[in-house]
């Protein structure tokens, strides 16, 4: 299902269903299409899902950091008057709702992550390379998934012109280094917002001791895994994550 992105200000974002609100983050090299079953899934299950576009690539360099992310989250959810949010990120974008609640735990009513940097430092500095033959970038973008077909031809283009194209080069490295430089190994046993951490059990970008790690220092998680699943578990068994987590939101209460 294509869902239609609203714009408003400087944000362009989808939202669609009526309910809890569910923001939805991306990764570094991740489409808002990327979360489409678990849209479609959620917005029928009594949930407003919201999955805004983040400015990976477009704030200058000096604020392409997971912190000025964080910051530009707040704002949209202040701008927007969510309350109680339930932040999901995959990758990059679970960094990013880590960072969010680490600033604004009020707002912040649970966390959900799969795949997430943060702890580990080669997250994404060693996901792509830098630049090369399209070939190469094509078996870089497979190893992310358990099962190589999810890696489309579509998928690879994009992750090629992103490597290839020397603006969008520089941002990914900074913020490559900006996710080790926010490393928040110190700062989770702090947080106690409860979290559902969904991880691949084949996940070779965040392998399962950074889903062990995550759960081991965060007060009130619970960790749940997927077999034969990578990096993108929303992507790679929709229909088991979806499960996970809507029995978790219901175990919770959400």
């Amino acid at each position: 299902m294509t869902h239609n992105l609203k714009k408003e200000g400087k944000y362009s974002y989808i939202e669609v269903g009526e309910g809890a609100p569910i923001i939805i983050l991306h990764g570094l090299m991740g489409g808002l299409s990327n979360f489409n079953e678990v849209t479609s899934y959620f917005s029928q299950n009594g949930y407003k899902v919201i999955i805004p576009e983040l400015p990976i690539y477009s704030l200058s360099l000096l604020k392409t950091n997971v912190k000025s992310f964080a910051k530009y989250l707040n704002d949209f959810i202040t701008l927007k008057g969510y309350k109680n949010v339930i932040l999901l990120g995959n990758s990059l974008g679970g960094h990013i709702g880590l960072y969010h609640t680490k600033l604004y735990s009020e707002k912040v009513k649970a966390l959900v992550i799969t795949g997430s940097s943060g702890l580990y430092e080669s997250a994404m500095g060693d996901s792509y390379p830098k630049r090369s033959d399209y070939e190469l970038i094509k078996k870089k973008a497979q190893d992310v998934f358990y099962d190589p077909v999810i890696a489309t031809k579509a998928i690879v283009d994009e992750v090629y012109e992103t490597v290839n194209d020397r603006r969008k080069l520089i941002k990914t490295i900074t913020i490559a280094k900006s996710a080790i430089r926010h490393n928040m190994a110190k700062d989770l046993p702090k947080m106690n917002t409860p979290t559902c951490i969904i991880w691949g059990k084949n996940d070779i970008v965040t392998p399962p001791e950074v889903a062990e790690e995550f759960n081991t220092l965060l007060p009130d998680s619970d960790l749940f895994w997927i077999d034969k699943c990578g990096h993108a578990a929303m992507m790679e068994h929709p229909n088991t994550f979806n499960q996970i987590l809507h029995d978790w939101f219901k175990s919770r209460k959400f």
